[in-house]
């Protein structure tokens, strides 16, 4: 509970899904609509019927997208892999034995 009042945990992604299907709903039932009125409508009807349920999976998608963002930078900040899918945290790995790190650079002359 504590982690939802500090929104910590996102809830959103469960309404982006949801979000996604009413969207495809109403694109499909504007899509028999403007079917309907006849003539060179039902090919916008058809076309509108392919790209409305394409465009809202778009649109989700790039909202989803900004939470998966989230999702990593707390993975790489805390160390621990990310609850969904994503890329493997590492520790950094130790220098090669050899390595000699360059020297640092001189401070700038002052004027």
């Amino acid at each position: 509970m504590n982690e939802f009042l500090s929104f910590r945990k996102m809830i959103t992604p469960i309404f982006i899904q949801v979000i996604f299907w009413i969207a495809v709903a109403v694109s499909i039932i504007a899509a028999i609509g403007v079917m309907f009125q006849g003539g060179v409508a039902i090919l916008a009807g058809l076309v509108f019927l392919v790209i409305g349920p394409f465009m809202a999976r778009i649109y989700c998608e790039l909202l989803i997208i900004l939470f998966r963002i989230y999702d990593e930078l707390v993975a790489i900040r805390t160390g621990t892999p990310p609850a969904g899918q994503g890329f493997p945290v590492m520790p950094p790995a130790a220098p090669m034995p050899g390595y000699v790190p360059p020297a640092p650079m001189p401070p700038p002359a002052a004027h």
